[in-house]
């Protein structure tokens, strides 16, 4: 089980980032879905920022887009995540660097994909 981070989690049931909360949960992952509104979803525990996050964080999964991601980047720095997935639409060089010079894993790839495909854990 890993601790994952859904950034940009959204509440509409017609966006990846809700059934990646949803699916996470369902694969027994502890899931926390990072919002401007910080609610809950699908069983995620909701939060306005990484930083609210107060145990170890293994996985970020981004859904954030590029030019949204300069006010959260610190943060995800700052938790010291093992690896920042970003999903298609949220792929960001600048963030992507900035990650990788304090050795953090960046991925791109669907997080949904990695979890149906049994590679979401490697």
């Amino acid at each position: 089980m890993q601790t994952v981070a859904v950034l940009g989690a959204s509440e509409n049931p017609d966006r990846y980032s809700n059934l990646a909360c949803k699916l996470l949960g369902q694969y027994g992952h502890r899931v926390y879905a990072v919002s401007l509104h910080g609610r809950s979803i699908h069983g995620a525990m909701g939060r306005s920022s990484v930083a609210e996050i107060s145990e170890p964080i293994d996985t970020v999964t981004m859904y954030i887009s590029a030019e949204r991601q300069a006010d959260v980047i610190d943060a995800v720095i700052a938790t010291r995540p093992r690896r920042v997935i970003f999903n298609p639409g949220a792929e960001c060089e600048e963030s992507e660097g900035r990650l990788r010079e304090v050795g953090i894993e960046t991925l791109r790839a669907c997080t949904l994909v990695l979890l149906k495909t049994g590679q979401f854990g490697k």
